[in-house]
C-alpha cells in the first residue's frame, strides 16, 4: 500500500483493532523500513535492530485493541520502539557491567591462588637450598631466620664466636642465593624473602 494518508492508516489501524492480520501486515511493510533506519541509528547493531523491530511489531499487535485512540501512529511506534531500544541498551550495558566485574573477579582470584602457589613454591625451593647447606651454616641460618635469634644470642647458643656466626651467615646467604639463581627466574623475589 503506498498511500500513506492519515485516513488509510487509520482504516488500517480500525482493521487492526479487530484482529486484522491482512491490514497488519500493510501496517508492517508501511513503516518496517522507516522503523528499522530510526533504531540502526540508536542501536548501530543490525542484529538488535531487527530484534526490537519485531518487538516493536508483536507489542503494537498484542496492544491492538487500543489502537482505535491513538491520532499519530507513527509518532506513536516510534516512541514505543525509541523506549524499546533505549532499554535493550541499557540492559546491555548491564550485562557488560555484570560480565566485566566477574571476569575481574575471577582474575583477582586465579591471580591470588598463583601468588599463594608461587609463595609456598618459593618457601620450599628455599627449604631445599637451605637443606644443602653445610652444618653450621645451616644452624646459623635457621636460628636466625626461623627462630629470630640475634647473632649474639647465635653465638651463645652455637657456642662460638661473633664473628664466626658473621661468616656462617654471610656463606649460608651467598650459597642460598647461588642455589635460587641457578634454580628460578624470580630471584629478586625470593631475595626479598631472604632478606626478612
Amino acid at each position: 500500500m503506498s498511500d500513506h494518508s492519515t485516513n488509510s492508516v487509520k482504516i488500517l489501524l480500525l482493521r487492526v483493532a479487530k484482529g486484522d492480520e491482512i491490514a497488519f501486515g500493510q501496517i508492517f511493510t508501511l513503516y518496517h523500513n522507516q522503523l528499522a533506519d530510526f533504531i540502526l541509528h540508536i542501536t548501530e547493531s543490525v542484529p538488535l535492530t531487527q530484534e526490537i523491530v519485531q518487538d516493536v511489531f508483536l507489542k503494537v499487535w498484542m496492544g491492538r485493541s487500543s489502537l482505535n485512540g491513538i491520532h499519530s501512529f507513527k509518532a506513536y511506534l516510534f516512541v514505543i520502539a525509541r523506549n524499546h531500544a533505549f532499554n535493550c541498551l541499557k540492559q546491555i550495558a548491564r550485562e557488560e557491567t555484570r560480565k566485566k566485574r566477574w571476569i575481574k573477579t575471577v582474575l583477582q582470584q586465579t591471580s591470588n591462588i598463583e601468588e599463594e602457589e608461587d609463595a609456598v613454591d618459593a618457601g620450599n625451593l628455599v627449604e631445599a637450598a637451605v637443606a644443602l647447606l653445610p652444618s653450621q651454616q645451616k644452624k646459623v641460618y635457621n636460628l636466625s631466620r626461623k627462630h629470630g635469634l640475634k647473632q649474639e644470642e647465635i653465638a651463645l647458643e652455637l657456642n662460638i664466636s661473633i664473628e664466626t656466626v658473621k661468616k656462617h651467615m654471610v656463606l649460608a646467604i651467598r650459597g642460598l642465593k647461588k642455589y635460587l639463581r641457578s634454580h628460578i627466574g624470580l630471584f629478586s623475589f625470593l631475595l626479598a624473602f631472604l632478606a626478612k
